[in-house]
């Protein structure tokens, strides 16, 4: 079943590279070597939708995001995202949103996108030939970060401990796409934390969300709630661009270990992870790893 999760990767690759060249089913199926049926079906039964609609959904939402960002016009954005009229991009927006096209532009709100898919869970380790190589591989290392006072909209889920744990108990697609929808009010300064832990009753949970300027009023996207946290230093364990595919497991692992188990004895600091929470940054083949924990001097 790897195999095939490595083989759908692909497809959806090369999907995310020519969603506006309307790829056909038989190119696609050349990227992995079987059956465009054959490929169809596992696409099916391994991403929970067929390529069409998953084509159609990601479409969509690129033309959202460059109706919300841009001042092209909005007929220009339905051609480039292969449909046949701005009245077929209205007609296709009014269904997945409740809104014309134009609307949306005048009033952003958060919507669920279509999210690109990741069909190979970060925990999830390749056997035999494929498993970690110790020359590819660095020891975890740590600095130091300040991170002004901002707000945080998201979910905390109390009774996840992790990343696994808490898609367990709530919908990935759902929730990450509301999130791209966000991403015009993220603040710049913690917009690539969408996830961590937090501490409360001695016991750690799990967020994911969104950070957002200190000012921001705007709204809140039903499930989520916001909270306010104060500027602090954080401590940051973190490993080096990766190979994702190869050494994800390996690479989380050991920076987790190093930050779950460092010590701050003669360091002049003490956690401060009851006032503010800690975040995890997960961009392999940009910045790598990142487990972030806020601490603050002793008196």
């Amino acid at each position: 079943m790897f195999k095939w999760n490595e083989s759908i990767q692909k497809i959806i690759d090369y999907l995310e590279e020519h969603l506006c060249e309307n790829p056909s089913l038989l190119e696609m199926s050349n990227q992995i070597g079987y059956s465009p049926y054959y490929c169809s079906t596992r696409f099916h039964e391994i991403v929970g939708m067929t390529i069409k609609s998953y084509v159609a959904g990601r479409r969509l939402a690129k033309a959202t995001i460059e109706i919300r960002d841009t001042d092209h016009r909005i007929l220009d954005i339905a051609i480039t995202y292969g449909y046949s009229s701005q009245e077929a991009l209205t007609r296709a927006f009014v269904h997945a949103y409740g809104c014309t096209p134009a609307a949306y532009r005048k009033k952003p709100r958060p919507l669920k996108l279509s999210i690109r898919q990741e069909v190979l869970p970060p925990y999830q380790v390749k056997k035999g030939e494929d498993t970690m190589n110790e020359t590819c591989l660095t020891n975890p290392n740590v600095r130091m970060e300040f991170i002004p006072a901002h707000k945080y909209v998201g979910i905390w889920d109390e009774n996840a401990n992790g990343y696994g744990d808490f898609w367990r108990n709530h919908d990935c697609d759902e929730i990450t796409g509301i999130v791209e929808s966000m991403s015009h009010v993220s603040d710049p300064v913690v917009a690539a934390h969408t996830a961590g832990w937090f501490l409360k009753n001695g016991k750690r949970g799990y967020f994911y969300g969104f950070g957002v300027p200190l000012d921001y009023e705007g709204e809140i996207p039903e499930g989520f709630s916001i909270k306010q946290f104060p500027e602090s230093y954080y401590y940051v364990f973190y490993h080096p661009t990766f190979d994702y595919r190869k050494d994800n497991s390996e690479v989380m692992k050991r920076v987790e270990q190093l930050a779950w188990n460092y010590d701050l004895t003669d360091k002049g600091y003490e956690w401060n992870e009851l006032v503010c929470q800690d975040y995890q940054r997960h961009n392999p083949e940009i910045l790598g790893y990142q487990v972030l924990r806020p601490v603050r001097k002793l008196i």
